[in-house]
């Protein structure tokens, strides 16, 4: 126990009650704010697996809120850094100074008439952003909200959200990875090294109150937007067997991370960041769904989205659909309710798992991010894919009673270019991260339209700009659940950056300020293209399209036309160089018609005869030259090249 500050140890009590494994103590009159942390004793003897260290002062893996830096100090390794042997030597080097220490909190919070907004899966637009990032330059912002919680609770931010149209707020990790102290050699910006799966970060919360958090959820819940948190539950802040021993590898190694077969000195590691979590255990599963029912029950978060999902999922260092993690998912009367997003791979052999995860959840979808990037950069042999991708990929998840919505469709995430950059680098610029640009993914499928860089002629800027049209208004029409990268509607950069993990600066954080006129009139045209999309009853769809004439209706739920207004044959399928093709969508309503010109001429293109239907409107132009008066069934229409035409036909 220690003293209001945290700083001297004022007391130790010896836990000596211990009941199918868990040692439990009582403490009479302990109150809210007492700052305390434990030392497990025990062997000491890596090559066994066992890190027990009563030297070094270890957070409580349940601990609802922490305080204190972690200093980046020898003492807070449980081995001689100073030794040869490395971790095989023994440190007696107190940590306590060096760590941060749990807090008891008692939860006072007033929820008041708080609703979540319960969105269908269906009709979720969802909005990736950082807390510090999204919010650190918002203008007319509060110094001291700046990079908090508390900033997306103003009235100012959810003015702009509620402007955009978007329904889902994702936040990336907001659990305590401490990830802002200096000291590291790199800074952990983005939060994917967890430390505590219950407390907030201290980076996020103004006076470090927990409140701001639960104020911030309310305050999204009135705006009418939901929030999903992303969570890190497949590895640690603790790292690899040359890392600190801060909690769970102090407590209890064995138990809480997975052990190499033939030496358990070392970890089995599916994650590329030292150790997997060992979800096969059953108190660690039970501290992984503890964490996630807190969150929705006592924070009312309205769902997650799984990082490197795949090693939840695995048993025996093997992906099972059926394995413990996912099943117990399926059947918890708390979590069923929300909603449950997975990153389908992981490093590990057999990681790549799209498609492979339970009805219920819905999954980031690459597949699609990469085809349509290749498309719209002129590439030969995408056309097949891209037709599958654009229309929810049922090849995928179209199977296992599973939903159209099942779908993450993304142009661009955090991990990777942003939608400016995607347009203006054909090369990734990481210098910034000091490992000599060799990190980050090489395959980007960009276009820089024949200049490197955000400095540009006029004309190359246009060219741009079209492309990002285009990319942009793929995600919102194509079927599934669409993904925005926060930024990149005021087509803000990260400077060619595709990998600003490390990167606590401008380089990550949107630019508010520097916001240029093309970012203004993107800003309304992202806007009116998510208002398009929830004004159509078609993208409300939860089955996957059978391509088939329902019994009385004149038209196929979904057909394929090329620009002679026939239906795509064998042959037009095979033609490697085509680039072109539109798609007719019936949902019982009305017929939606989209164009996709990847071509870089005009194209002549004829309508398809339609029966029935008379009333053509135009509701998207991505070159803003295309001109129609009045369209009619068979008509010729002259489509401009790369570009997106939607309309909209009725009786």
């Amino acid at each position: 126990m220690f003293d209001e500050k945290g700083v001297s140890e004022i007391c130790r009590v010896e836990i000596k009650e211990n009941d199918f494994g868990i040692w439990h103590v009582y403490l009479e009159g302990v109150k809210s704010g007492q700052i305390y942390g434990y030392r497990v004793y025990g062997e000491y003897k890596p090559e066994q697996g066992k890190r027990f260290n009563p030297n070094k002062l270890l957070v409580d893996p349940y601990a609802k809120k922490l305080t204190g830096e972690l200093i980046w100090n020898k003492a807070i390794f449980g081995y001689d850094v100073d030794s040869p042997d490395q971790d095989l030597s023994f440190s007696t080097l107190d940590s306590a100074p060096y760590v941060p220490k749990s807090v008891v909190i008692e939860d006072t919070f007033e929820w008041g008439d708080d609703k979540k907004p319960n969105i269908p899966f269906e009709e979720a637009i969802i909005y990736e952003l950082h807390t510090k990032g999204f919010t650190k330059l918002f203008p007319k912002m509060r110094d001291e909200d700046r990079g908090k919680f508390s900033a997306l609770a103003t009235k100012e931010i959810r003015t702009y959200l509620k402007w955009l149209g978007v329904t889902t707020i994702e936040f990336l990790p907001v659990h305590a990875f401490f990830g802002h102290q200096k000291g590291r050699e790199r800074t952990n910006y983005w939060g994917y090294e967890t430390l505590s799966y219950f407390a907030l970060e201290n980076g996020y919360l103004k006076n470090g109150e927990t409140d701001d958090f639960k104020r911030m959820v309310k305050a999204l819940h009135e705006n009418g937007q939901e929030v999903i948190l992303d969570v890190v539950y497949n590895h640690t802040l603790e790292g690899n067997h040359l890392g600190p021993t801060l909690c769970y590898r102090g407590i209890d190694n064995e138990s809480y991370y997975t052990l190499d077969k033939t030496n358990k000195r070392f970890y089995y590691d599916s994650t590329g960041c030292g150790a997997s979590l060992n979800i096969q255990n059953p108190n660690v599963l039970t501290l992984v769904m503890d964490s996630l029912r807190y969150f929705v029950q006592e924070m009312h978060v309205d769902g997650f989205r799984f990082d490197l999902a795949a090693t939840l999922g695995r048993e025996k260092t093997e992906f099972k659909y059926d394995g413990a993690f996912l099943k117990t998912l399926k059947q918890d009367d708390v979590l069923r309710y929300v909603k449950l997003i997975a990153e389908p791979w992981d490093v590990g052999y057999g990681g790549y798992q799209i498609g492979a995860f339970p009805p219920r959840m819905a999954e980031w979808n690459d597949r699609f991010r990469d085809v349509v990037r290749r498309f719209w950069r002129g590439d030969d042999r995408q056309i097949g894919e891209f037709a599958s991708r654009i229309s929810g990929s049922s090849d995928i998840f179209g199977y296992n009673n599973r939903n159209l919505w099942s779908s993450i469709n993304f142009i661009t995430a955090h991990d990777g270019f942003c939608l400016r950059d995607l347009v203006s680098f054909e090369k990734k610029h990481n210098e910034a991260n000091g490992e000599n640009n060799q990190d980050g993914n090489n395959d980007n499928w960009s276009s820089n339209s024949g200049i490197e860089g955000l400095i540009a002629p006029q004309n190359i800027k246009n060219k741009r700009l079209q492309r990002a049209k285009n990319l942009f208004s793929t995600l919102l029409l194509s079927f599934g659940t669409p993904m925005i990268l926060s930024g990149d509607e005021i087509l803000n950069t990260q400077f060619g950056s595709n990998n600003p993990y490390a990167q606590d600066n401008v380089i990550s954080y949107i630019v508010w300020d520097a916001i240029e006129k093309e970012g203004y009139e993107f800003a309304r045209f992202a806007r009116t293209l998510i208002k398009l999309r929830q004004s159509l009853s078609i993208y409300k769809m939860t089955h996957f399209f059978k391509g088939q004439r329902e019994e009385k209706s004149l038209y196929k739920d979904l057909a394929w036309f090329t620009e002679k207004g026939t239906e795509f044959t064998a042959t037009d399928w095979q033609d490697m160089s085509r680039k072109s093709l539109s798609l007719l969508a019936y949902d019982g309503n009305d017929l939606l018609y989209i164009i996709y010109n990847g071509n870089t001429k005009n194209m002549a293109w004829k309508l398809p005869l339609i029966k029935k239907m008379k009333n053509f409107e135009l509701l998207l132009d991505t070159s803003t030259t295309f001109v129609v008066d009045k369209l009619e069934s068979s008509e010729v229409l002259y489509i401009p090249s790369e570009c997106v035409i939607a309309i909209k036909i009725t009786r």
